[in-house]
């Protein structure tokens, strides 16, 4: 959400308040992502200092929250304070100050840093624990169906290399082949699964899937006639041309 808001801000101020292991977590992902200047804010002066000078910013005190509240586009707050941090009326002056300018607030305390009435004030975009919950949700349903399309995909292409396979029932060897073949299948079909659980676009794990069995079933024909070129066998190579209709022009 925060990208999209300040889509047109090359370099936003982001102000932490608290100085955990959460926010230390939420300042390098910050930092990796571009932001301006960073300030953290915190009861312990020193520990806010020693997160602050880590990352090129500065650290400030908890009272010293609503003179520095203006600068900010990005506010996130993670302690572990009983009290709120930020008011709905310190968030209505800063707003005033920043002329209106949209700023965007990451409350991930339990209980709250953030008053909830922060939420209704207009150009604040206030998001908590619970809404992450629902973007994570969100996020693993979106996957799972991706997953789910993406392995149609899967099966739907195979299918095609099986009705290969099954069309030559003529080959003595066919059993063995159909077993190799469903083997490797298996095993590209899974790679290319968990790849896509784990957020690989889809497409993207079934074009390493067309690779790999590519790859893989080709291998044995091309072995056979490197070896059988290799002894000068004339009559493996037309064999193996023979099975693989090589000698027909048909690439297919």
């Amino acid at each position: 959400p925060a990208k999209q808001i300040f889509a047109d801000l090359p370099k936003p101020t982001a102000l932490l308040i608290g100085a955990g292991d959460t926010t230390e977590l939420v300042v390098r992902h910050l930092h990796e992502n571009g932001i301006g200047r960073l300030v953290v804010a915190n009861r312990t002066l020193e520990r806010a200092h020693i997160l602050a000078s880590a990352f090129s910013g500065y650290a400030i005190a908890l009272d010293e929250i609503p003179a520095h509240l203006g600068e900010a586009d990005i506010v996130i707050a993670a302690t572990a304070s009983p009290g709120l941090m930020l008011t709905a009326a310190q968030a209505r002056a800063c707003l005033k100050q920043r002329r209106r300018r949209p700023i965007f607030m990451l409350d991930l305390a339990v209980p709250r840093d953030i008053e909830p009435a922060v939420a209704e004030l207009n150009d604040v975009y206030l998001y908590t624990v619970d809404d992450l919950k629902d973007i994570i949700q969100e996020n693993l349903r979106s996957r799972q169906a991706a997953a789910a399309q993406a392995e149609e995909i899967i099966d739907h292409q195979v299918e095609h290399f099986m009705g290969w396979v099954r069309a030559r029932d003529s080959v003595a060897s066919i059993d063995l082949l159909r077993h190799r073949a469903e083997a490797v299948r298996d095993e590209a079909v899974a790679r290319a699964l968990r790849q896509i659980e784990r957020g690989k676009n889809p497409a993207e794990a079934l074009q390493m899937l067309a690779d790999a069995l590519t790859n893989k079933l080709i291998h044995p024909p091309c072995a056979g006639l490197r070896e059988a070129a290799a002894r000068g066998d004339a009559e493996m190579l037309n064999l193996i041309k023979s099975l693989y209709r090589l000698n027909d022009g048909n690439s297919r």
